[in-house]
């Protein structure tokens, strides 16, 4: 029997049962991946995030991050919980899939640095109609992260109403959002994944990716809040630099314990 490490952090909450779960395993060395998407089944959250120690000078640790499904390019809240339970002084750095990622401390948050992802108007056939939107909806795609679906909508009640067919979503290989102006914030948004087995992600550092150049250039300043609409709801602090997105949030331990295979 193996016993290892294992974390649940609420990332982007100032509270439990606030933000988005994840699970966080530092390990000494890499399991198989067979073994490692059996644990996230197990953990059924919308994220486990794997670390071990980085061989190399330019980061840190290695981190990969599996939903329940499959294994992702890019997630940013459980980037952001594992910072959370690593010891560090000042800046973290990752070593991913999508590149050196770091996060930084700094007026009591942690500061997540993504890639950013660009969008251009256009949709895919069914898109619309599977989140239940008028087909004059403006929406817009790119290829950044896990892939971006924006559908631009008038305000935050009709992005809090959308009713997606989810089983319609999991014919969609992206990251699917709902957004528009909030009324407490800036930005508010929703985010559905079922082609990767998450119906509604709480709250989405990745798709923040394509969301932050998106409303940057929308409200004509790099610097704003916003919120994900989810059941559980978060915050964000969202800054663009270049062609990096800054993501400012806090976490939440709720689990601390062993996970024995």
């Amino acid at each position: 029997m193996i016993d290892l490490p294992i974390f649940q952090v609420d990332a982007f909450a100032s509270r439990p049962f606030t933000g988005n779960p994840a699970a966080v395993m530092p390990l000494d060395q890499w399991l198989p991946d067979d073994i490692m998407q059996m644990i996230a089944a197990e953990n059924n959250l919308a994220e486990t995030a794997f670390l071990v120690r980085c061989e190399h000078d330019d980061a840190d640790y290695d981190l990969r991050w599996f939903t329940p499904t499959v294994e992702v390019d890019l997630c940013g809240h459980a980037t952001l919980a594992s910072a959370h339970v690593l010891p560090f002084d000042d800046r973290i750095r990752f070593a991913t899939r999508s590149g050196i990622l770091t996060v930084e401390k700094r007026d009591g948050k942690l500061w997540l640095d993504l890639p950013t992802g660009s969008v251009e108007p256009g949709t895919e056939p069914g898109l619309l109609e599977a989140l239940g939107l008028r087909e004059n909806t403006p929406c817009f795609l790119g290829r950044g992260g896990n892939g971006a679906a924006i559908a631009l909508l008038e305000n935050e009640a009709a992005v809090r109403a959308v009713d997606p067919d989810f089983r319609a979503l999991k014919g969609y290989d992206r990251l699917v959002m709902v957004t528009a102006t909030g009324d407490n914030t800036d930005v508010v948004s929703r985010v559905f994944a079922a082609y990767h087995g998450i119906d509604e992600d709480p709250v989405t550092g990745s798709a923040h990716g394509s969301l932050v150049p998106f409303w940057a250039n929308r409200l004509g300043r790099i610097r704003f809040t916003a919120f994900q609409a989810s059941k559980r709801g978060g915050h964000l602090v969202c800054e663009l630099s270049n062609d990096r997105v800054i993501l400012g949030g806090t976490c939440v331990t709720v689990i601390d314990g062993r996970f024995r295979i």
